[in-house]
């Protein structure tokens, strides 16, 4: 089992930063792959960014350039969010895949997921 606690989510004006924090309470942290994902009102869940098991990233087009996202030996998953815009607003959640599974940007590909933390950006 994999405990997922997100953090670091907050309100910002455009053009502004936050970082988000992922806490992953397992003893087999370094063989999942993890991604982050949002969901804005009214639509569906979207992969923003994910790494691999052995540190290989994905972000979706939209995030390019602006999103790093990076993952810490002590069990912590980041995502450094730069230039936000008022669509980047929704809540974003931390997911682990199974254990030696390839990361991908898709829900299915996950099946543990935290809480999940808001992010809202004003224009």
């Amino acid at each position: 089992q994999v405990q997922l606690v997100e953090s670091g989510g907050g309100s910002v004006q455009a053009g502004g930063s936050l970082r988000l924090s992922c806490v992953a309470s397992t003893n087999t942290y370094n063989r999942h792959s993890m991604g982050w994902f949002r969901q804005a009102p009214g639509k569906e869940r979207e992969g923003v960014a994910a790494i691999d098991y052995d540190g290989t990233t994905a972000y979706t087009d939209s995030v390019k350039g602006r999103f790093t996202i990076s993952r810490h030996n002590a069990n912590t998953l980041y995502l450094q969010m730069n230039s936000l815009k008022p669509e980047d607003t929704a809540m974003y959640y931390c997911a682990a895949a199974p254990p030696y599974r390839r990361a991908e940007l898709r829900v299915v590909g996950y099946n543990y997921w935290g809480q999940g933390t808001q992010v809202t950006v004003s224009s």
